[in-house]
């Protein structure tokens, strides 16, 4: 679909990947971006940049309310970014209970799942809209290290797929964009080579265009894709590596 003079709506859109995705979506040519963050006044910098086309909204995903208001405030959306999500550090056996799992699966699953609940209707009034889920490589790969956050990306990657299924009759087309090494605060524990954001946001306005499936939107999720392939076992053995304590490397090592 056309960027131009669409109207976007980002969530965790106010740092990281997802202030990339609104400065891309200005740049090229978006009407309007709503910004969501937990904090808006975390957002003013680019309703400031923005020059009438930012609109910061509250909106913290794990909280079916806010999503609820979001949905109402925001009637105009025809491109909707999942962005925001958590890693909470914590490995599934050696977590003291299962709350971080839980709180990874509430924000990074089910809060995607109900914006695209939520806002399926509201895509559905334009001839064209699209969905972009912001997953990542251990969506595809499991990261022993990463907890919670793997498997959750394992549900957002199927999520996607089913989500498009549905949605396919409106013509709203669900992408799965799948992440590897980013310069974010998220990925601060990975060492080595990482994208930044904006490589990203345009490898994601890319896909939205041309209303890909799924991409890969950075060497090290090429990377992994390319060594799962080849030989799974031995991906899944470097992976174990996380579990001794190893800060994750980029490359074949393991996702972000």
């Amino acid at each position: 679909m056309d960027i131009k003079d669409s109207v976007a709506l980002v969530t965790g859109g106010n740092r990281g990947i997802g202030e990339a995705f609104v400065r891309a979506f200005l740049a090229a040519g978006a009407a309007k971006v709503y910004v969501g963050a937990r904090d808006p006044k975390n957002a003013q910098h680019l309703v400031d940049e923005g020059q009438g086309k930012v609109v910061a909204v509250e909106l913290d995903i794990s909280r079916p309310e806010q999503i609820e208001a979001a949905a109402a405030r925001c009637q105009d959306v025809s491109i909707l970014v999942n962005n925001a999500g958590q890693f909470a550090m914590q490995t599934l056996m050696g977590a003291p209970d299962l709350s971080a799992a839980r709180s990874e699966m509430e924000t990074n699953y089910f809060g995607p799942l109900a914006m695209c609940r939520a806002f399926a209707p509201i895509l559905a009034r334009h001839k064209e809209s699209a969905i972009a889920n912001v997953l990542s490589a251990g969506g595809i790969v499991a990261v022993p290290g990463m907890g919670g956050y793997s498997p959750s990306k394992f549900a957002g990657r199927a999520m996607t797929t089913c989500v498009r299924a549905e949605l396919a009759p409106q013509g709203t087309s669900v992408t799965a964009l799948i992440v590897g090494s980013v310069d974010t605060r998220m990925a601060s524990h990975v060492e080595g080579f990482k994208e930044t954001p904006a490589t990203i946001a345009e490898a994601g306005l890319k896909a939205i265009r041309k209303g890909a499936d799924e991409v890969d939107t950075d060497f090290m999720a090429i990377d992994v894709r390319a060594n799962l392939a080849r030989d799974p076992k031995a991906l899944e053995i470097a992976m174990r590596r996380s579990l001794l304590g190893e800060r994750v490397t980029t490359g074949r090592q393991g996702p972000a």
